[in-house]
């Protein structure tokens, strides 16, 4: 393609709504425009990257033995509530009626879809396994969608579902899928842990996430040199210890007093010494109160699990009802046996607290889990800064990442419901074992951009490059340069090399500005070298260079080429 007649709009100021590094690059290289917010067109550029990221999925897809379907991305709700995930899904799926009255959504994702499928086709265990794959729109109305391509309203996901007669099968797809995703990153060059993590909304039995170590991300992970990873969200570690002094059992007057932060400072005690106390309702309007260390972050998700249903925070007015108090004075003491009380297992159960007295302005000093009359002991904590490796003991490492990859371990939790069976060998129904596997196909290029940029702009992983070439002609009245040029631009385009031939009648440095912000592998600069005999080739990502002789500089361009897609694997 030559820069002139090529639709690159690229901006030479950061965008003001633009805050992390992916989303700041995409918009000023012209990849994408926002529309509105989480919403975006793929420009050129933009839409070439995402092609080549889709085309590295399809070929590791098809090489497990997966098959390429297409599902509608508008959805009759009826297969929604079928699973109960019409309610589960609350506020993120978008839902709306026909002209005739009847109720759609736009899927956020296809569990129901793909199970409806298999329940109209798969009819003996001789059909199975399957692998069905689709790369299609997914659309989830995001509270707060920012931070360009990794939150957002509209995206392309890349989602297979394996249809299995049982746990084995499952495994051996599951198998399969982790090693294609690892292809498929290692593939488009991008770094990455592998973590254990929750299954969510998802429902199954196993999870496992692919993260790549990012500021710009949402998710944390606790790592160890010793092989252990997982999302913070169900890490398990060994907690650091908390000084503590003995304190006299009683009521303590704590007027406004409401925080942990407050009262911790009034008493003149560690935050670690105070019990916080936090109340949940369950899918089935059963309360649940948490408790755990003052100076300790719950993990919902770790709740979740310990509850076995869905929750949500209680509202203010649901809390007085149930204890008659108010948030800020919670504490385990004194409640009907309708109220749930999960105590986390980092806990001391030597330790005098204090805690809420459930009544305004006053706590209880002295207080200890055993005088707890009726609770369970459960993991309820995330992993703080200072914790220590359940597995080796040594200390552990939480990173910010971007989430690319999820896969699960469904089972049957979509297929007992919407009764997706098949016949054993035995002629008996069962229901179909399943796994569900997901990728963000613009979280790649949004963490390719995040992991290697530089101050001057992209630099791109030379399997997902919209260009893998520029060729930069210093002079376009310059017959020689322009004979170089145009010779070495046909040469690559005739090896199948995506090239960018910049011929637009511009100053030096402004071209050279564009093609780092772009961020092609290799770059080809043409111009007074030329009298000399040479041009220059320039490793973007390197920043470094080499004068090769014109007659043999489309072969060095070649093996540079063929050694970074190499470096892929």
């Amino acid at each position: 393609m030559r820069w002139s007649k090529a639709f690159i709009p690229t901006l030479k100021e950061v965008p003001t709504d633009a805050r992390v590094k992916s989303h700041i690059l995409m918009l000023r290289s012209g990849l994408i425009q926002q529309l509105a917010a989480g919403i975006y067109t793929f420009l050129p550029l933009g839409w070439k990257s995402m092609l080549k990221a889709m085309g590295i999925v399809r070929e590791e897809m098809n090489a497990i033995g997966a098959q390429e379907i297409l599902m509608p991305a508008l959805n009759p709700a009826e297969i929604w509530k079928e699973t109960g995930r019409d309610k589960d899904m609350g506020e993120i799926m978008y839902r709306f009626e026909d002209r005739k009255g009847q109720d759609f959504a736009l899927a956020p994702t296809h569990e129901e879809v793909i199970t409806d499928l298999a329940r109209g086709r798969i009819r003996s265990y001789k059909e199975l396994p399957q692998a069905w794959y689709q790369m299609q729109t997914k659309f989830r109305d995001e509270a707060r969608p920012r931070s360009g391509l990794l939150r957002v309203r509209e995206f392309i996901m890349k989602d297979s579902y394996s249809l299995c007669a049982d746990a084995e099968q499952l495994d051996e797809m599951y198998r399969l899928h982790e090693a294609a995703y690892r292809k498929i990153f290692d593939r488009c060059g991008i770094e990455y842990y592998v973590v254990g993590a929750s299954s969510g909304l998802m429902g199954g039995t196993g999870s496992e996430e692919f993260m790549v170590p990012s500021e710009a991300g949402e998710d944390r992970i606790a790592t160890c040199g010793c092989g252990f990873a997982q999302n913070l969200e169900i890490a398990a570690s060994i907690p650091a210890k908390v000084e503590w002094k003995e304190l006299e059992k009683g009521e303590v007057h704590t007027p406004n007093k409401r925080t942990i932060e407050e009262v911790s400072e009034f008493l003149g005690l560690k935050s670690g010494q105070m019990l916080k106390s936090l109340m949940f309702i369950t899918k089935s309007k059963r309360p649940i109160l948490a408790c755990l260390r003052g100076d300790h972050e719950l993990s919902e998700e770790k709740l979740q699990i310990a509850a076995g249903e869905q929750i949500r925070p209680a509202e203010p007015e649901e809390v007085q009802k149930i204890t008659g108090t108010e948030i800020g004075f919670l504490g385990p003491t004194g409640f009907a046996d309708n109220v749930t009380i999960l105590v986390d297992s980092a806990v001391d159960p030597e330790m005098p607290f204090v805690t809420g007295a459930n009544k305004v302005d006053y706590h209880v000093a002295g207080y200890r889990t055993s005088d707890i009359k009726k609770m369970s002991v459960a993991d309820l904590r995330q992993v703080a800064p200072g914790d220590m490796c359940e597995k080796c003991g040594k200390p552990l490492s939480l990173i910010q990442t971007i989430e690319i990859g999820h896969i699960f371990k469904l089972g049957t939790k979509y297929s007992a419901p919407m009764k997706a069976t098949f016949l054993d060998e035995n002629g008996v129904a069962k229901p179909i074992v399943m796994g569900s596997y997901g990728i963000g196909v613009g979280r790649i290029l949004a963490a390719a951009i995040e992991l290697f940029a530089d101050d001057d702009g992209i630099c791109w992983p030379i399997a997902i490059a919209p260009y893998e070439v520029i060729i930069t002609a210093l002079n376009v009245n310059d017959e020689k340069v322009m004979s170089v040029a145009e010779e070495l631009y046909k040469g690559l385009s005739e090896e199948g090399i995506d090239v960018l031939f910049d011929d637009r009648d511009l100053r030096a440095g402004f071209k050279f500005k564009d093609a780092d912000l772009l961020g092609a592998p290799i770059r080809i600069t043409v111009g007074r070298g030329v009298e000399k005999g040479v041009v220059e080739i320039f490793r973007r990502r390197e920043k470094t260079s080499v004068d090769a002789p014109i007659e043999s500089a489309l072969q060095s361009v070649l093996d540079l080429w063929e050694e970074l897609f190499a470096e892929l694997g």
